[in-house]
């Protein structure tokens, strides 16, 4: 009889699914929701994954193509570096390839003072991001992820590291150099050819990521990654094999889900609604979203509709809300628009009169 039950566990498949990392999440970019995760809020350095932001608020508050001369800040730096010198002219948006490619502490500080005037003023804006992206197990101390003198060091978790990416990757401009594996830039010195250091860009599916390590952080790595329209964040801190464990988490959760088509703008009506019968609502845009098959046969999708007096075509008259275990994922807009008249004869006006 033990023989038998022995055989017959044998026979059960296993899935599983074992993660190097102290810390570990899987986020869906289109919604934020986390579809997998270990630890995920819990507080560890983060090393050169620090440069996302860095990056983010450089982009979206700089001129990238004004030309930018490396001061004396560069000699502050060290450990990974692009290896420009004073005097030496690149645009923001070069150093920007040098930043996120090749990890550059000295480009971290000479962003940070381009765009604050200091680095101190930089870092008291990292932080407000961070505030307003609720990221609110995050603090930052520099542009560059390295430990300070006194031991201090950027510090978040992977679940805010996964909200940063959401919000950086909504940027066309950083998902284009998030991505880049080569970058060639000529400088008033030298020519330069930086390589991405992220090796998961060999994958056909991965769409950006960012690498970092120092003493204390150890091994910290954030992707990005695309497939049959599911798109997902991946973070691990801490993670001496974390190569091999972003594939298998991406590889776990594409053989597991699906995207599904919950709303699709051809086919949208609102059943047994008479408040608007002489108009048309409709939505402008289809929503799909990443589900198991169990998942998928929870979904609600919930109409709410303002009853207003007075509205004009193409205004917004309520929302179809998405609802997975009583959380809203997504909310589309419900537009109307007014049906013309039809245009009676005589006698048919007599008769709607009449009647």
């Amino acid at each position: 009889m033990k023989k038998l039950i022995i055989l017959i566990i044998c026979l059960i498949p296993i899935n599983t699914f074992a993660i190097s990392a102290s810390s570990s999440i899987a986020m869906d970019l289109d919604n934020g929701r986390v579809l997998y995760g270990y630890n995920i809020d819990e507080k560890r350095l983060i090393a050169s994954t620090t440069k996302i932001l860095t990056a983010l608020i450089a982009i979206e508050k700089g001129d990238l193509n004004k030309k930018v001369t490396v001061s004396d800040i560069i000699y502050e730096s060290y450990g990974s570096s692009l290896y420009i010198e004073v005097g030496e002219e690149l645009t923001l948006k070069d150093l920007l390839y040098g930043l996120l490619l090749r990890s550059g502490n000295d480009a971290a500080l000479v962003i940070a003072k381009e765009i604050s005037g200091s680095e101190e003023e930089f870092v008291y804006l990292m932080n407000e991001y961070a505030h307003n992206l609720e990221m609110n197990n995050t603090i930052f101390y520099n542009p560059h992820g390295l430990e300070e003198a006194n031991g201090l060091g950027n510090t978040s978790t992977a679940r805010d590291m996964a909200k940063l990416t959401k919000y950086a990757m909504e940027n066309s401009t950083f998902r284009e150099i998030f991505k880049t594996k080569k970058y060639t830039v000529k400088t008033n010195y030298k020519t330069y050819v930086w390589h991405n250091k992220n090796k998961l860009l060999n994958e056909d599916y991965i769409t950006g990521g960012k690498t970092g390590f120092t003493e204390l952080a150890r091994r910290t790595l954030v992707s990005t990654g695309s497939k049959k329209n599911m798109n997902l964040v991946v973070v691990t801190l801490n993670d001496p094999n974390d190569w091999v464990d972003h594939k298998s988490i991406y590889k776990n959760i594409y053989n597991n889900y699906k995207s599904y088509e919950l709303i699709n703008k051809k086919n949208f009506k609102v059943d047994n609604e008479t408040y608007y019968k002489n108009s048309t609502l409709y939505v402008k845009n289809n929503y799909n979203m990443t589900l198991t098959k169990k998942e998928l046969n929870k979904v609600r999708l919930n109409i709410n509709l303002m009853k207003l007096e007075d509205y004009a075509d193409d205004d917004i008259v309520g929302y179809v809300e998405v609802i997975l275990d009583d959380v809203i994922y997504h909310k589309e807009p419900v537009h109307i628009k007014k049906n013309k008249e039809e245009k009676l004869s005589i006698w048919q006006r007599i008769k709607r009169w009449l009647w």
